[in-house]
């Protein structure tokens, strides 16, 4: 069951301005905290469990990760086969192919 995050509109509880609450997919968000019954609102959590830990996940996932390395110079640590190193700037040939990876 995912984990979903609830902010407090008005004044905290016990729980604070922000807390954590299990809810099954199919159950409608909080209106109200489930303790003192003040007006909440879902927010976007920060945790994500599943987050990518190499360049090569990314690259799995479909991303395209460019680092700086100098000035006007980036490079493609997630490249594929057809894809170049290098991202110069002022030369297109060199951005990545995204149509390879992003699909309809």
């Amino acid at each position: 069951m995912p984990i979903y995050e609830y902010e407090h509109l008005d004044t905290p509880c016990e729980r604070g301005w922000v807390f954590e609450t299990r809810q099954s997919l199919e159950e409608s968000p909080l209106t109200q905290c489930p303790d003192c019954g003040a007006a909440v609102r879902k927010i976007m959590s920060l945790n994500f469990i599943n987050t990518p830990k190499s360049n090569g996940d990314l690259r799995n996932l479909g991303f395209t990760k460019l680092v700086k390395r100098d000035d006007g110079v980036y490079e493609n640590v997630t490249r594929r086969d057809c894809d170049s190193r290098y991202m110069l700037r002022d030369r297109p040939e060199t951005v990545p192919n995204l149509s390879k990876t992003i699909s309809d």
